[in-house]
C-alpha cells in the first residue's frame, strides 16, 4: 500500500486515506468495472461536482478500466484502492487539464442530455485550448485557468471482467454498432408488453449509440447517411412512445427534424399530425394529415379516424368554453346580469 502511494506521489498525485477499505487490493485487469462516488474540489475547498447530488440524485460513477476514459487519472487512483475505501487524491495540473470536458459530459448525463452535447467536433486537447464555452461558468474558468484538483473517491464495488453486461457508454464503436439491433428488439418487446416508458428508454439508448458514431463522420458523407437511416426508424418508434406518454411537443420537435431531412416520410407526418391535434393546432394537424394522404392514400381510414377524433375534441372544448362564459354572467340563483356601458 505504501509502495503504491509512493508511486502516485512520484507522478504528482498525493493520496490521503479518509477511511480504509476491506480485503485484499485487486489486481484490476483491463475490463474490470468499478463503481465509485466522487467529489471534485478546488484546492481551496470549492466543490465543483459531487456524484451524490449531481442532477438532484445520488448516482455512482461506473468505469470500465482499459476503455481509455478521458480522465486517465481516475483509473490510476482507483487501482490504488481497496473496495470500501475512501481517499482524497490531490492531482497536479497535468492530470486535470481535461476535467472541464469530463465534467460537462457528466453534468449532461445527470440531467438526461447527450453527454457530448455542446462539445465541438474536435479532440479534447483542442477544446481545452479554445475559447469555446462549456455552458458552465465554473468549468469555463477552470478551462481558462488549469489548476490542481482534489478528487475524493469512495470505491463502492469492484467487478471482474465478464461478471457484468456492458452498457452502451462503455462499448467500443464496433460494439455499439453490433448492439443496436439487439437494443431495438428489446424496445419492441417492451412496447408489445405495454411497457411504453421502458421501450422509449431502449430506443433512446440505441439512438444515442448511433448519434455518437455519427458525430465522428462528416455530415452528408455515405457513412453519416447510413447511420442516419438507421436512426430514423428508431426515432419514429421513440416518437410513438412519446405520443402515448403525452409528450407531444417532443414529438413535434423530433418529427419536424426528420421531415427537414426526409420530406416524404409519411410516418413522421402522421405522428406529427397526431401531436398537433393533441395540442389544439388544428390547421397544422390538417396540413400534416393531408400530406399523409398525398403520400399514401391507403391510410385514408386511419387519417379519417384521427380527424374525426380531433373534431370531436374541438367541439367538446367549444361547448365547455361556451358553458363557462355563460356562467360568468349568471348568479347562482339563476338570475342573469346585464352588462351596461356608460
Amino acid at each position: 500500500m505504501e509502495e503504491a502511494a509512493l508511486q502516485l506521489s512520484a507522478d504528482g498525485i498525493q493520496k490521503k486515506v479518509v477511511s480504509p477499505g476491506k480485503g485484499e487490493l485487486s489486481t484490476f485487469p483491463d475490463g474490470t468495472k468499478v463503481r465509485f462516488h466522487y467529489r471534485t474540489s478546488l484546492c481551496d475547498g470549492t466543490v465543483l461536482d459531487d456524484s451524490r447530488t449531481m442532477g438532484g440524485q445520488s448516482k455512482p460513477m461506473e468505469l470500465i478500466l482499459g476503455k481509455k476514459f478521458k480522465l486517465p487519472v481516475w483509473e490510476r487512483v482507483v487501482t490504488s484502492m481497496r473496495e470500501g475505501e475512501m481517499a482524497d487524491f490531490t492531482c497536479d495540473v497535468k492530470h486535470t487539464a481535461l476535467y472541464p470536458l469530463v465534467s460537462q459530459s457528466l453534468r449532461n448525463i445527470s440531467v438526461g442530455k447527450d453527454p457530448l452535447e455542446g462539445q465541438r467536433h474536435c479532440c479534447g486537447i483542442a477544446q481545452v485550448h479554445s475559447h469555446h464555452s462549456l455552458g458552465h461558468t465554473d468549468l469555463d474558468h477552470l478551462q481558462a485557468n488549469p489548476q490542481p484538483l482534489v478528487f475524493t473517491i469512495e470505491l463502492l464495488e469492484v467487478m471482474p471482467p465478464g461478471s457484468f453486461a456492458l452498457e452502451t457508454w462503455a462499448m467500443t464503436d464496433e460494439e455499439k454498432l453490433q448492439a443496436v439491433p439487439q437494443i431495438h428488439e428489446e424496445g419492441n418487446l417492451l412496447f408489445k408488453k405495454g411497457e411504453t416508458a421502458a421501450a422509449a428508454e431502449k430506443y433512446y439508448n440505441a439512438i444515442a449509440c448511433l448519434k455518437n458514431l455519427q458525430m465522428k463522420e462528416q455530415p452528408g458523407d455515405v457513412p453519416w447517411i447510413k447511420l442516419d437511416q438507421m436512426i430514423t426508424p428508431l426515432l419514429l418508434n421513440y416518437c410513438q412512445c412519446k405520443l402515448m406518454l403525452g409528450h407531444y411537443y417532443e414529438v413535434l420537435d423530433h418529427c419536424s427534424s426528420l421531415l427537414n431531412k426526409y420530406e416524404d416520410n409519411v410516418k413522421a407526418y402522421f405522428k406529427r399530425g397526431k401531436a398537433h391535434a393533441a395540442v389544439w393546432n388544428e390547421t397544422e394537424a390538417r396540413a400534416d394529415f393531408a400530406r399523409v394522404l398525398e403520400l399514401d392514400p391507403s391510410l385514408g381510414p386511419a387519417v379519417a379516424k384521427e380527424i374525426r377524433v380531433m373534431e370531436e375534441r374541438i367541439q367538446k372544448k367549444k361547448k365547455e368554453e361556451k358553458g363557462r362564459y355563460r356562467n360568468l354572467f349568471n348568479y347562482s340563483d339563476g338570475t342573469s346580469t346585464t352588462a351596461t356601458t356608460s
